[in-house]
């Protein structure tokens, strides 16, 4: 019996101690490497950021309209002082400017447009414009403006 009992007891020491080093396995969620991931993905964003505003530079007029907020990102009609037009950042001609419309308007009819005219751009070519994208059946269409600043009074 002696002998069984010990016999018996080694093997539950054994089996006991397969449990351990199995169970010796950390089940927990190592979140460090998540962090830090997230950490550089917030810092790449911060630095991204500014630079993904429409990219054409134009001097827009200033006024005193409350700015508009939106849920999506509308597209962004251009126009430079010297009539050229750009969708988003690509330049592109009056005619290819209302194909492509014809086109987004299909894909998305509720899609937000704004326009960008330049301070010193003639009221024709954006006149134009707001005609091609209200041709394209586009009802959401913004002026965009820069928010005028108080000037301090002399």
């Amino acid at each position: 019996m002696g002998a069984s009992t010990g016999g018996a007891r080694g093997g539950y020491q054994r089996r006991n101690a397969r449990r351990r080093s199995s169970a010796g396995v950390m089940s927990d969620i190592n979140v460090t490497p998540l962090v830090d991931v997230m950490l550089v993905l917030l810092i790449v964003f911060m630095v991204a950021a500014p630079l993904m505003t429409a990219g054409v530079p134009i001097q827009l007029p200033k006024t005193d309209a409350k700015p508009l907020t939106s849920q999506v990102e509308p597209l962004v009609v251009s126009i430079k002082p010297d009539g050229s037009v750009y969708l988003m950042k690509t330049a592109m001609t009056l005619d290819e400017l209302k194909t492509k419309l014809l086109a987004l308007y299909g894909t998305d009819p509720e899609k937000e447009i704004r326009v960008r005219g330049d301070i010193a751009a003639t009221y024709g070519p954006i006149a134009e414009v707001l005609g091609a994208i209200s041709g394209a059946g586009f009802k959401k269409i913004g002026l965009e403006t820069e928010i005028r600043t108080a000037e301090p009074q002399n």
